[in-house]
């Protein structure tokens, strides 16, 4: 088999063979080195601010050049149980007001007010200090509160705000992730001992793929003071780390298993597998880094920051599998493939090509035209519920009702209506306008009082600066950020009143902000960027495969088969989560919308992922054609030969994906969901089907422009290796 030993891969393996020791100690200690850096430097979180685009984001500068942000607030409900107000509760409330007046972390604590029934009061809490750290000091007013409770068992005392519910819904997701983790890691072990049927060999994949997850984290908090952590990094680096560790180490042993069983010694054997199934592992990880960088040009700090832990520790992956890898396997010798387990042992070392692939693979290569038109045309009905995506930025009505906090969020909107949403008007204007300033905000507000959208159970409220040139008016809205009122509210402010209220003040500058902006601005910007970034991904992903195998029709196939199984994973997102037929299979509750950011994630995500198993089928394949084979039978030994590999591969990753979709937060839902089941497409619809009927249909021009000479062998270098027999191989 024809083999070049010149690339980087083929390098790396050598020196690792040749110097398995060097190679070890240089990984641990670069592992425990970059490990050691998370407990070092502190990992730099992004603030609001940070996370803001369009007239959301100026609408929050205006706000703090006025000086008039708001700090943390927390709200105190104290109600009855039996629902009818009592003297017991502003006893209740006058006590516990004077408990939180003198905490150190409290600015100031509001008089009790009353619901609009009388059933409920609420104390307003001011935070000190940053509002976007109050999670880390809110939990002497949550013990406070606590304590409140306790003492008044007739009443109700609950108290929520963005520190308690973030502070909660933190503790939480931490808990669910870390299950999540905890699943994945013996499922993917269980599945490498039925692929291997060895358990040194099914651990070592398992144990690079923590040891590049953990290095992952401790280079990302240094990273974050480049690009600022959301939040969820840490759960992107886990998800990808284990998936792509495992799958690259995973092709790499089972070519080195595949040689030691021709009669090679570990040494040849780590040569033949560095240079075929190394090379494979160094384009996959690179179009993966690629197809990530992409999220660059989305404009959006969130998801320049997933792309750069998702860049991090897929590169850590891809450069272990080549470096240290090969070390391993030369030290452990054959003594890799032990403790054995019998049975499962017996199975995956089973000789010939398996029945069942020539049976599969029947269609696409005898009936090639009617298998593409037939498999197309299923993914492309697949893909059509995508043409009506809805997005939605995950807002706090979304976070699940199994929080304490947004059980008691729900009683506060209920009891006040005008905190179930506030739009955000911010206005700058010269020293010489300030009086006109006073004038125009008291007309807007009393248009805003008289509009059907906005709450009634209490006035807008205006704040000015210091300097008088500057104000911020806040207008409750009775529903819920995401509902077509709550779009309908800014919309009326951006487009009618605040243009009418400001018109002919010069050189004014206002913004409407404000959860609902927010999410408007946030989705409207990923849908403008979305092309770019589409169009960038594939134009590298094109590239990368040309100068892989140097052929314009595998470059355009690749791009077309990506395209195929993104949009039939969209689609198949848009039926689960946008309806609600698989609410109580998945667990979860509709929120009739797809995560704004999920999409374009999960398209950079699997145009990188999706060509780990295609670069590694078409080499195969090419590796055939250049051994002599016809097209048609080259493509039907490549997918047989590699169908163990990529199956098992594929079953890790989709494993991995699924235990993340068994979360109950619905980002991490639609991610784990949308990933496992574009893999199951990509590995069973377009291997099967779609990628051996193309290549079938094409023939030789699959290689074009590469120069097929008279034997139909494309023209390369055939260096000789040396097996235990002393017979050279080519």
């Amino acid at each position: 088999m024809p083999v070049s030993h010149r690339h980087f891969a083929a390098r790396m393996g050598r020196w690792g063979a040749t110097h398995p020791w060097a190679a070890i100690l240089l990984w641990l200690v670069a592992v425990v080195g970059a490990f050691s850096l998370g407990t070092v430097v502190e990992t730099r979180e992004a603030t609001d601010q940070d996370l803001l685009v369009g007239q959301s984001a100026e609408a929050a500068r205006l706000v703090e050049e006025n000086g008039l942000r708001h700090p943390a607030s927390e709200n105190i409900l104290i109600g009855t149980r039996a629902g009818q107000a009592t003297g017991a509760q502003t006893a209740a409330a006058t006590e516990l007001r004077g408990r939180l007046s003198v905490l150190p972390e409290v600015a100031s604590v509001s008089e009790p007010i009353g619901s609009q029934d009388g059933r409920v009061l609420l104390l307003q809490v001011a935070l000190k200090g940053d509002a976007d750290t109050a999670a880390d000091r809110v939990t002497p007013l949550l013990a406070a509160t606590a304590d409140a409770q306790k003492q008044h068992p007739d009443l109700l005392v609950e108290e929520v705000g963005d520190a308690s519910i973030k502070h909660d819904f933190q503790d939480w997701l931490a808990k669910d992730v870390q299950k999540a983790t905890t699943i994945s890691v013996p499922v993917t072990l269980a599945i490498l001992l039925l692929v291997f049927g060895a358990i040194v060999m099914a651990g070592v994949p398992v144990l690079l793929g923590l040891m590049s997850v953990a290095s992952t984290l401790g280079l990302w908090a240094l990273a974050s003071h480049l690009v600022p952590d959301p939040g969820m990094v840490a759960d992107v680096i886990v998800l990808m780390g284990l998936a792509v560790g495992v799958d690259y180490c995973l092709f790499y042993l089972r070519r080195y298993r595949e040689e030691c069983a021709d009669g090679y010694d570990p040494a040849s054997a780590v040569g033949i597998a560095a240079a075929t199934s190394g090379h494979s592992v160094m384009v996959s990880g690179i179009a993966v880094i690629v197809s990530a960088a992409g999220l660059y040009l989305s404009g959006d700090v969130m998801l320049a920051s997933m792309a750069t832990g998702a860049i991090i520790v897929v590169a850590v992956a891809m450069i272990s599998a080549v470096t240290v890898l090969p070390a391993l396997l030369v030290k452990l010798g054959r003594a890799v493939d032990r403790p054995r387990v019998p049975l499962v042992r017996r199975l995956s070392q089973r000789s010939g090509t398996p029945r069942v692939w020539g049976f599969l693979l029947r269609p696409a290569t005898r009936h090639a035209p009617a298998a593409l038109v037939v498999a197309v045309g299923a993914l492309v009905a697949l893909a059509l519920p995508a043409l009506g995506m809805d997005l939605k930025a995950t807002q706090v009505d979304d976070f699940p009702r199994s929080l304490s906090t947004m059980q008691t969020y729900d009683r506060l909107v209920d009891a006040f209506p005008s905190t179930a949403n506030t739009d955000t008007v911010a206005v700058r204007v010269p020293a010489a306008g300030s009086d006109q300033l006073r004038t125009r905000l008291t007309q807007l507000s009393w248009s805003i009082q008289q509009d059907p959208l906005f709450a009634k159970d209490g006035a807008p409220r205006i704040r000015y600066s210091a300097d008088g040139r500057g104000a911020v008016l806040e207008a409750g809205t009775p529903t819920a950020p995401g509902t077509g009122a709550a779009r309908d509210s800014v919309t009326r402010l951006r487009s009618d009143l605040v243009p009418d209220a400001l018109q002919g003040l010069a050189d004014v500058e206002y913004a409407v902000g404000g959860a609902q902006a927010e999410d408007m601005d946030y989705t409207s910007n990923l849908n403008s960027r979305l092309p770019l970034v589409m169009g960038g991904v594939f134009a590298l992903t094109f590239l990368i495969i040309l100068v892989a195998f140097r052929s314009l029709v595998v470059a355009m196939t690749t791009v077309v088969l990506n395209l195929l199984s993104v949009a039939a994973s969209f689609g198949f997102l848009c039926l689960v989560f946008q309806r609600n037929w698989a609410e109580d299979l998945l667990g979860f509750t509709s929120t009739g919308h797809v995560v704004s950011w999920v999409p374009i994630l999960l398209f950079v995500i699997l145009s990188g992922l999706s060509l780990d198993y295609h670069v590694f089928v078409v080499s195969r394949i090419r590796e055939s054609v250049l051994a002599g084979m016809t097209t048609k039978n080259a493509i039907v030994d490549g997918i047989t030969r590699t169908a163990g590999v990529v199956t098992g591969a594929a079953a890790v990753m989709v494993a991995v994906f699924a235990t993340f979709g068994t979360l109950t937060f619905i980002e991490m839902k639609q991610i784990g969901i949308g990933l496992a089941v574009a893999i199951v497409i990509d590995a069973t619809v377009i291997r099967i089907y779609v990628l051996p009927a193309a290549m079938t249909l094409l023939g030789r021009a699959n290689w074009w422009p590469s120069r097929i000479g008279p034997s139909g062998r494309l023209p390369k270098p055939q260096p000789a290796e040396t097996r235990l027999d002393g017979n050279a191989r080519v």
